[in-house]
């Protein structure tokens, strides 16, 4: 070949390659040519993505620099036309355009050095810190890129020469600055390429979710929103659902699982007392102790509701009522009306006959004239009146009841009770009568029987204590018409009061009062004793002392007196 047609290679590199230059030897020589000529070449302008975009296009194209240099190039007054003597690359013919080389050809530079490093850094977790330029100092990634989708799209349509430059953006953040990372993109010619791409971009999505890595995603705020109020919901339903439990198991053990009501009607029978002054509450809770109703508190809720009032008296239920039902035998609710009255152990029968004639309506005249006939209700003659027969307790007569049939009916219960207790005689029932009045007005419940006995010794005729004197204090207030503790001597003399047992020996003339069961039949049956005296030295708890000597009895009598002072206006 004439020398004339040759280029001189001498001190060309790329002379004897005796190939097609590839984009990275065509950069080198670009670099070489410029730094030959002087013009000093920024290096910015080999690493812009644009440039690098014409250079490359151009050097395919035409093989020349030059056509990388137009008006519309970003390279104006900084890039230099190659000088005049160097041969410009001629372009080969379209038939002798080699085939892709098996191995794409990559381009190395700064840029992609530092891809490469971070992408490292990313994959294994490593924070990136300092520079961005220098991989020992580049700060952590945070950024991601943006259009990397809609380029991979191009390229898989076949225009590899669309893709742009820029298309890897990575924000890196140190210190509150702020660094914009661009990488070149090159075009690919080969599918390859683009995976090789795809990989690199992979690496920088990597690099931009380090940070995110590194922790657990947190799930957006409507639905952490979502699960506490699940939480809260379920810790509710198991906060109630322990409540109704844990009250089913302590109902027993509190007593309210009580049924509120029986069905009833009811079967058997019980008998319940209401005794004068006792209030609904009370006897609500003997009907459920008496199993007659099923909750005291329910029924109390009936019977207010009912307007009723609850009189003493005796009454019959069944067992196992309905609340309706107990409250209306309480109430006498469906039946007549009834005469009530009632009659306490003690009263003298003047009281007893005024409380029949208030119950009863019958004419307390019509009841004294009776009591005034005592023989007529089977007394013996040396009864006066119905003194001490008028047996206490509660009644109820129908309607239309006469004062006689009331009368019988009191005066056959105390007869019942002497017979019941072998006393048959009349004379003989009308002492015991007598004795059981001064028992029942001088002593205790409890000390009934010794008072009885005591009282049958002061009357036996050997006795020289007492020589056949009771001296009771009860019977002379009684022959003196009042109630008192206390009485005087001259009073204690008086035997014109046939009633005074200081002075006349024996029992009174008939009973001080109307005796209970129990005086009844401590009279009736009196514990044996050697016991001549006895007093009570508590008025309130009816402690009874007694005595075989006057000269003990007397202490006991000093220790009444003891208790009246320290009680005034008690013992009068």
């Amino acid at each position: 070949m004439s020398p004339v047609n040759s280029d001189d290679s001498s001190g060309d590199a790329f002379a004897d390659a005796g190939r097609p230059l590839t984009r990275k030897e065509i950069r080198a020589r670009e670099k070489a040519i410029t730094a030959e000529s002087g013009d000093a070449v920024p290096e910015q302008a080999y690493e812009s993505g644009e440039e690098m975009h014409a250079g490359v296009g151009a050097a395919q194209r035409t093989g020349s620099s030059a056509a990388a240099s137009g008006p519309d190039s970003p390279r104006t007054a900084a890039t230099a036309t190659p000088p005049a003597d160097v041969p410009a690359a001629q372009p080969l013919p379209a038939d002798e355009v080699p085939d892709a080389p098996p191995v794409p050809p990559t381009i190395h530079d700064p840029a992609e050095h530092a891809d490469a490093a971070v992408n490292e850094h990313a994959v294994h977790g490593d924070p990136v810190h300092g520079d961005p330029a220098d991989l020992d100092t580049a700060p952590e990634v945070h950024g991601a890129q943006s259009e990397d989708a809609p380029h991979f799209a191009e390229f898989a349509n076949g225009h590899p020469e669309d893709i742009h430059h820029d298309d890897v953006h990575q924000d890196i953040h140190q210190d509150g600055h702020h660094y914009d990372v661009h990488h070149g993109a090159v075009s690919h010619e080969t599918y390859e390429d683009h995976e090789h791409y795809e990989q690199q971009a992979v690496g920088h999505q990597l690099l931009a979710g380090a940070e995110t890595a590194a922790t657990v995603a947190r799930p957006s705020k409507k639905v952490r929103r979502r699960r506490r109020l699940v939480a809260l919901l379920l810790t509710l339903a198991l906060f109630v659902t322990a409540t109704v439990v844990g009250a089913q198991f302590l109902k027993p053990l509190l007593g309210n699982d009580k049924p509120a009501d029986y069905p009833g009607p009811g079967t058997g029978q019980v008998k319940v007392s209401v005794v004068p002054g006792e209030g609904p509450v009370s006897v609500a809770a003997k009907l459920e102790d008496a199993k007659v109703v099923a909750n005291s508190e329910t029924f109390m809720a009936a019977l207010t509701a009912s307007g009723g009032t609850l009189n003493p008296g005796e009454y019959e239920f069944k067992q196992e009522m309905k609340n309706s039902d107990a409250v209306s035998v309480l109430l006498n609710e469906g039946q007549a009306k009834v005469m009530y009255f009632a009659l306490s152990a003690g009263l003298r029968i003047d009281e007893s006959l005024q409380a029949i004639s208030e119950g009863s309506g019958l004419s307390l005249a019509q009841l004294k004239a009776l009591s005034d006939s005592p023989q007529q209700f089977g007394l013996t003659s040396k009864a006066k009146n119905l003194e001490g027969f008028l047996s206490p307790g509660e009644y109820r007569f129908p309607l239309g009841s006469t004062a006689k049939e009331i009368l019988t009916k009191l005066v056959k219960a105390t007869q019942d009770e002497l017979k019941a207790q072998g006393v048959t005689d009349a004379a003989k029932q009308y002492d015991v009568v007598t004795v059981a009045s001064i028992v029942q007005a001088e002593g205790g419940q409890a000390e009934y029987k010794d008072v009885a006995g005591a009282i049958y010794n002061r009357l036996k005729p050997t006795n020289t204590e007492t020589n056949g004197l009771i001296q009771s204090d009860a019977t002379v207030t009684y022959g003196l018409g009042k109630k008192t503790f206390h009485i005087d001597e001259a009073e204690k003399a008086d035997k014109s009061n046939p009633y005074n047992t200081y002075a006349i020996q024996g029992l009174p003339a008939g009973p001080i009062g109307s005796p209970g069961k129990t005086a009844i039949d401590a009279a009736a049956k009196p514990n044996k004793n050697d016991y001549l005296y006895w007093v009570t030295i508590n008025l309130d708890t009816k402690e009874t002392k007694f005595s075989k000597t006057l000269a003990e009895h007397n202490g006991y009598v000093e220790q009444y007196n003891a208790w009246c002072e320290a009680n005034p206006g008690r013992c009068v």
